[in-house]
């Protein structure tokens, strides 16, 4: 007996390693471990998995062999890596800044294939293939160090917007000169060739960018409720475009590319969808590519002598100089400063994911040798190093010349910001946490408050048990975007006073409520409860009507009335519409008169956002049918109202939310009431809000005298 279990663990360990589950608790310990340990020492995450892998490869402890399981895992973690970089790639930057984002592109595709050909073909001498591809490979770049310049908050800065719009042209360039490289290498170089490469690029275009983005919408609207299927359907999305483009003759890493971008529009970057996608590929497919990689290399080729440490070398020198070269050129056309210069340089000096990718297939293909390919292991942990490097010196001589992209106050609403999301009714509360979710500031380290207010009554304790129950299933909802929650539940004679109370203790500087219900007779006559919140409360208040999926939208309208710029908390409110358009990657028309217009106009000059924003004057307010007409079907409705009393207060706005509703039945639509100074009321202790039908007496009454005053 003993003998068998001694056999068993002998054989069990093996080297190299055979039995499935240990390889794979071993590849789990190597992803946990690794980036741990490396951080410490300021190596980043991606060399520690590469040279774990080397250290466990066929060249090192020879714990692992090349089998297939490892190939088809480091595929998906290839189809992965490409996938996530079309789908992160900020569309709106480059909308805005694309004619200096297209010459850069240019600039840093061409010099650095113009430097390195050169060098490999008569210095390293390697043949006119191999050449294209290595001086290819210079080309590419990863937005390795973009954390860096997030943190020093100059992300808006224009050096930045054109680095990141030059990336989607730059990749897109050298992933098709890779697919006509390995043409060439197959000896299909002809007439038929190009001929053929063109039909079928094309075909693969108009399918991927014109077919797919329009299934895909139907998918999330049809099955909107099933959040594992929308994973998987994209994941059908990656493959299936990684199998059309190898049918069209190109690299199915192309395809993964495309679909990145076909996608785009389509998961927001704050959505628990966006947030599986990410936290799958990089706890597993991502990691498991890196070591595969790292298994491939072979250390001891760069001992048996110079040539292979020369050639480690010259592929650094030229990558990094060419990636300068590129930079001072932008700088000299563009005239920015040094500074500027270097944050480019930095940004876009990493090699890393794109760069494997391309000598990965080059390798596979035998067009290049172990030399290069170890060489270009070299080169990504050199040039990630240094672009870390070069880009934190930058963001500070960026700052210090007072380019930041939001000067610092006494408080800085957006890093001490409070969402609350009252919720009443759990059928809508997945599309109300959502949309929270999407206009949150990302400096904000608070978590949103969901809150509960339960009437004050006999049965008040069984009431705040079952509350506290469904709070339960909202945070197990919120979990899944990995959305912080603080859950509060709390009894009150009046609901609206409850959550007055729980805004006030809080400090919230938003609340967000479902649309209002119709209400009964007893609520018109004593006050609705949704305006006695609206009264009760100073704060930023938004009702959303979220039923469909806010990736069906295609632009946001914004009704801005007169005076709303002068409103307390305009600026919060035009703060959260610019996020929303950001997460959704659609314009914004606003509907405004002149000097609303121009005030906008200064808020998004003065925060540098690059969202695409139209306007259409509009100057009848008194009669909202008429604004009818600047709707079409697929808008998100938002329309900035007031409590009375305000500024920008009309008679047109009273039971808004009814009228809206009417007219609006069928768009998501928001209606905002932005934040007032704290009204100081002669009697501290009234509580309930003048009822809207005694409002309405009083109004007309005083409409009477104005008349007979005109008259």
């Amino acid at each position: 007996m003993a003998g068998n279990i001694s056999d068993k663990l002998g054989h069990a360990f093996d080297i190299p390693l055979s039995n499935p589950v240990l390889i794979f608790a071993l590849i789990l310990f190597i992803i946990l471990l690794s980036p741990i340990l490396l951080r410490r020492i300021k190596i980043p995450g991606i060399i520690g998995l590469i040279l774990s892998g080397v250290a466990i490869g066929p060249h090192g402890l020879n714990l692992l062999e090349q089998s297939s399981a490892v190939d088809l895992f480091s595929t998906i973690g290839l189809l992965y890596i490409m996938f996530i970089a079309g789908l992160e790639l900020d569309m709106n930057e480059f909308r805005k800044t694309r004619h200096k984002s297209v010459a850069f592109g240019f600039l840093t595709f061409v010099i650095p294939i113009a430097i390195g050909y050169p060098v490999c073909y008569y210095i390293l001498g390697y043949d006119v293939l191999a050449s294209a591809m290595i001086s290819s490979m210079f080309a590419t770049h990863t937005l390795v160090s973009y954390p860096v310049v997030n943190s020093y908050g100059i992300s808006k800065n224009e050096a930045v917007a054109i680095t990141i719009g030059g990336t989607i042209l730059t990749d897109t360039a050298v992933l098709i000169i890779l697919a006509v490289i390995i043409g060439a290498s197959q000896g299909q170089l002809n007439q038929e060739f190009w001929v053929t490469l063109g039909i079928s690029f094309a075909i693969f275009l108009s399918i991927m960018l014109g077919v797919v983005p329009r299934i895909a919408k139907w998918f999330f609207q049809k099955v909107e409720g099933e959040k594992t299927a929308h994973y998987i359907f994209v994941l059908t999305v990656v493959f299936f475009a990684a199998f059309l483009a190898e049918l069209a003759g190109l690299e199915h890493i192309i395809g993964a590319f495309v679909a990145g971008l076909a996608l785009n529009k389509l998961i927001p970057h704050s959505s628990a969808l966006m947030n599986r996608i990410e936290f799958i590929g990089n706890a597993i497919f991502i990691p498991f590519f890196l070591i595969s990689v790292g298994m491939i290399v072979d250390v001891s080729v760069l001992l048996n002598g110079p040539a292979a440490l020369i050639i480690a070398g010259t592929l650094t020198v030229v990558a990094i100089f060419s990636k300068w070269a590129a930079a001072w050129f932008t700088q000299l056309i563009y005239g920015y400063s040094s500074a500027q210069r270097q944050v480019i340089f930095g940004l876009s000096g990493a090699h890393a994911a794109a760069t494997l990718a391309v000598i990965m297939v080059g390798y596979r293909y035998e067009i290049i040798d172990e030399n290069v390919l170890n060489g270009t292991i070299v080169l990504i942990l050199v040039t990630c190093i240094v672009a870390t490097l070069a880009t934190e010196a930058a963001s500070k001589k960026v700052v210090l010349a007072g380019e930041q992209d939001e000067m610092p106050s006494e408080k800085n609403t957006a890093r001490e910001e409070q969402l609350m999301l009252p919720i009443a009714n759990l059928n809508n509360m997945e599309s109300l946490l959502d949309f929270a979710t999407l206009i949150k500031s990302k400096h904000s380290p608070h978590p949103i408050t969901v809150l509960t207010v339960v009437p004050n009554n006999e049965m008040a304790e069984q009431n705040l048990k079952r509350a506290r129950k469904n709070l339960d299933s909202t945070a197990k909802y919120a979990s899944g975007s990995e959305t912080e929650v603080n859950m509060m539940a709390t009894i009150d004679y009046n609901i609206a006073s409850g959550i007055s109370r729980a805004a006030r203790e809080v400090a919230a500087d938003g609340i967000l409520l479902g649309w209002p219900s119709r209400p009964g007779i007893i609520e018109k006559m004593v006050g609705e409860k949704t305006e006695s919140i609206l009264n009760q409360t100073d704060t930023n208040l938004f009702m959303c009507h979220v039923d469909k999926p806010l990736v069906l939208q295609k632009r946001i309208i914004v009704f801005c009335p007169p005076l709303a710029e002068s409103e307390l908390g305009f600026d919060f409110c035009m703060n959260k519409v610019l996020r929303l358009s950001q997460e959704l990657t659609i314009p914004i028309l606003y509907v405004c008169n002149g000097r609303t217009k121009d005030a906008i106009s200064a808020y998004m000059e003065q925060n540098k956002s690059s969202t695409r924003v139209l306007f259409s004057e509009h100057s009848e307010w008194d009669d909202l049918v008429t604004l009818r007409n600047f709707v079409k079907d697929n808008d998100l409705v938002v329309f900035i109202s007031a409590r009375q009393g305000e500024v920008s207060y009309r008679h047109s706005f009273d039971g808004i939310a009814k009228k809206l509703g009417k007219v609006y039945a069928e768009q998501n639509r928001v209606l905002v009431f932005p934040s007032r100074r704290a009204a100081y009321s002669l009697d501290e202790y009234e509580d309930v809000a003048a009822a809207p039908i005694f409002q309405r007496i009083g109004r007309g009454i005083g409409n009477i005298f104005n008349k007979e005053k005109q008259h």
